[in-house]
């Protein structure tokens, strides 16, 4: 009997999980503008109800959507983009087709349907083609350069001037300059290149990234009257914007999270060490006080 009602229990949990995602593909069917992409979700949709329905003839029960998974999934579509959205809701189904494969020799339909949700997924990574991820280069230039280059002149001048002011005025004149330079770049580079990208439309996602990054770096220096602090804060600012950026393309693109962001927390951390020490050295040169 309490195998029956464990059964039970996971069937009616995947019964939840088609009704829900039904709901999430309806959603996100009607913000998609191409009509193409629109019918394939719409279609999705279709087939997570049927799912939904063939699971009641087991439960016997009319099971509610989460309607927090609809809230959740919906808004993160709308806010970080569509690609993102469905992907990280894939992580999800990944693993309802992981517990699929236990109900084998219980539910007969249970291959096809293992079977179709493989096909959601090609159909799927065949129509997302959105904008903000054709110009993640552009944005990871910017970020990147940001990060290392600022953190370090933010850590030299942090121990060369000691002076939170000055700190800050110099951060935001040297981000603000290498911005537009970077921006500058990547629009040269972006047109001599076959891409389908559109040179403007990069420097200006490299430009607002880079603007970005020196806003939030900076910030500290602008609100704490004590450079040392506002040094740690910085570079903790700095991992962080690493870590959530990674991780929106590692789920986006389906690139390993680890590598990437281990690769470019070492690369901000050890330019700024290097350039905390320099600034020592270069205070006592000069003999600057301050």
């Amino acid at each position: 009997m309490p195998q029956e009602e464990s059964i039970g229990h996971i069937l009616e949990t995947f019964q939840r999980i088609e009704i829900t995602e039904y709901h999430i593909y309806k959603q996100l069917a009607k913000s998609i503008k191409d009509p193409e992409n629109r019918l394939i979700l719409e279609k999705i949709a279709e087939d997570e109800l049927r799912h939904s329905e063939d699971w009641k003839k087991y439960t016997q029960r009319e099971i509610k959507p989460n309607r927090w998974d609809i809230f959740k999934y919906t808004l993160i579509s709308r806010l970080f983009g569509f690609t993102f959205g469905i992907k990280l809701m894939e992580r999800g189904e990944e693993k309802a087709q992981a517990n699929y494969t236990q109900m084998r020799g219980k539910i007969p339909e249970i291959d096809n349907w293992i079977r179709e949700e493989e096909i959601h997924e090609q159909k799927l990574l065949a129509m997302l083609d959105e904008e903000r991820l054709r110009y993640a280069g552009s944005v990871v230039l910017g970020l990147n350069d940001a990060l290392v280059e600022l953190t370090g002149a933010l850590a030299g001048l942090t121990l060369a001037l000691q002076n939170v002011k000055l700190i800050a005025l110099s951060g935001l004149i040297t981000g603000i300059a290498a911005s537009l330079s970077m921006a500058a770049s990547e629009y040269l580079a972006t047109r001599s290149e076959d891409t389908d990208k559109h040179p403007v439309r990069a420097a200006i996602y490299t430009g607002i990234a880079y603007i970005i990054t020196v806003t939030l770096l900076v910030l500290p220096y602008l609100l704490i009257d004590n450079y040392i602090i506002d040094l740690i804060i910085t570079l903790g600012i700095g991992v962080m914007i690493i870590a959530v950026f990674n991780y929106y393309i590692s789920v986006a693109k389906d690139e390993p999270f680890r590598k990437s962001f281990l690769e470019m927390a070492g690369l901000s951390l050890g330019v700024a060490t290097f350039s905390f020490i320099i600034g020592y050295f270069i205070r006592q040169w000069l003999g600057v006080e301050i």
